[in-house]
């Protein structure tokens, strides 16, 4: 049996629009996924998980099951409607009361400022390709900053990867562009650059507090020990993950992610231009970040590919759809005898550890990490109340040991927030992906403990993974 740390925060993850619903009640302004999921007609945002009214429920049943931090999102536009301008009072009362609840049942929050939803305002007008947004951006951590002081622990970003490449890349994220590697690389810089801007402010006026962001981040390995195989797992862990950590922990890029970016750029006819005043704003937060949140959910196999871009995204949990194909970079495969989810994502907690070894590494001063997210997908079958999902337990604890593993290799992780908290609303994958602790009745808003939420309670009370 291993065990972790006797001070060791074991969360639960949430985000505003995937559990609030409440999408027009209380004053909250628009986000551009309220529309894009109404021309799509497939799954409504509303209610989601009701959290905007069964938040005091939902912190009771933290509290019950040995969850003492919980990861959620301010919604910007429940704050600000239109992203900039009038306050709205309702918004941000909601808020307070969410987080004076955490304070009574001893549960930690930890808070992300922007969880893939811009106001829809801003988001028409370029989201963070225009940085004019990013001033916006600023101004609206500066308010959450000096309005909610009783949050100790701030995120700036949630997953700035799959918000360029999900906007830009395979399309699913609206505006639904694909396949527009000009606009992912700037993207990813502006959010990061803005990161640093947020970061700097915080640090600049002495909030006390801690400030971090949180990545994305899936280790890449070579299909083969071929020399092509190798480049092209080179080439996509240079664009999502060693592009944000450079960005982070040094304020620039290295000359190994720029002559990544100009080979990516060249197969797609793509363009950057990074001004150097924004090198000057990162490098100065490069050293100032408290921690970094880590999202991990699986690896990846690549294999060199010279054909055009080619993807098919799973949602539906149809398994063996996945197609990753995309030109200048490489394909992903499924490597035999590695188990992967009804949605095509490979189960290998190795990844984890190389993950968390790495940046030890190469990034010395990381300070500390927090796994913000990891847990499984599942087809929960409900039966009476009882919800046996045994896979998801058999996932929790290989990834708990591979971060266990870790940490006794001197990697300084203070903390694990399963993804989710409870059932919620998937993005692009609706309802049927169930990723929590506690079962939701989406029509009744009845939660139910599943199995994985003793087991996760036993581990919380002992530090000991069985």
């Amino acid at each position: 049996m291993l065990k972790l740390p006797d001070d060791f925060i074991f969360g639960g993850a949430t985000a505003a629009y995937q559990v609030e619903g409440a999408t027009k009640e209380g004053g909250k302004g628009a986000v551009a996924w309220d529309e894009f999921l109404k021309k799509q007609g497939r799954f409504s945002p509303d209610p989601a998980s009701d959290f905007y009214h069964q938040y005091p429920k939902d912190i009771e049943l933290c509290e019950k099951f040995g969850v003492n931090g919980l990861r959620l999102s301010i919604a910007w536009s429940r704050i600000f409607p239109n992203g900039v301008g009038e306050v709205n009072s309702e918004g941000v009362e909601f808020y307070h009361n969410v987080f004076a609840e955490c304070k009574k049942r001893n549960v930690t929050p930890f808070v992300t400022l922007h969880h893939f939803d811009t106001p829809k305002v801003l988001f028409d007008q370029g989201d963070f390709l225009n940085r004019e947004n990013v001033d916006a951006f600023v101004q609206f951590a500066e308010f959450c900053f000096n309005e909610f002081k009783e949050v100790h622990y701030w995120s700036t970003f949630n997953e700035i990867y799959p918000v360029a490449t999900n906007q830009y890349l395979l399309g699913i994220f609206p505006p639904g562009i694909k396949y527009d590697f000009t606009k992912i690389i700037q993207c990813l810089h502006n959010m990061m650059y803005a990161h640093a801007r947020v970061v700097n402010f915080f640090k600049d006026n002495g909030y006390e507090g801690e400030i971090g962001v949180v990545h994305s981040l899936e280790t890449k390995y070579p299909a083969s020990e071929s020399a092509e195989d190798k480049h092209a797992a080179f080439l996509d862990d240079a664009l999502s993950i060693r592009f944000l950590l450079d960005a982070t922990y040094l304020g620039y890029y290295s000359e190994e992610t720029i002559s990544a970016l100009d080979e990516i750029c060249a197969a797609n006819h793509a363009t950057y231009a990074f001004s150097e005043d924004d090198f000057l704003e990162m490098k100065k937060a490069s050293k100032r970040n408290d921690y970094l949140g880590i999202n991990h959910y699986q690896c990846h196999f690549v294999k060199t590919y010279d054909g055009e871009n080619m993807i098919h995204h799973n949602g539906t949990g149809e398994k063996g759809t996945s197609v990753y194909k995309v030109k200048g970079i490489g394909e992903r495969i499924y490597k035999e005898g590695i188990p992967r989810t009804d949605w095509d994502w490979l189960i290998y907690p190795e990844g984890l550890c190389d993950l968390l070894l790495r940046i030890k590494e190469d990034y010395p001063h990381y300070n500390k990490i927090y796994i913000t997210e990891n847990g499984m997908g599942y087809k929960d079958e409900f039966e009476d109340g009882i919800i046996t999902d045994t896979p998801r337990i058999d996932y929790l604890r290989v990834y708990l040991q591979s971060l266990s593993q870790a940490i006794s290799n001197g990697v300084n992780v203070k903390g694990y927030f399963l993804w989710s908290l409870m059932d919620l609303f998937s993005w692009s994958n609706g309802y049927n992906k169930r990723y929590g602790l506690f079962y939701v009745d989406f029509e009744t808003q009845k939660r139910y403990p599943k199995e994985s939420a003793y087991w996760y309670k036993f581990v919380s009370d002992t530090k000991t993974i069985i």
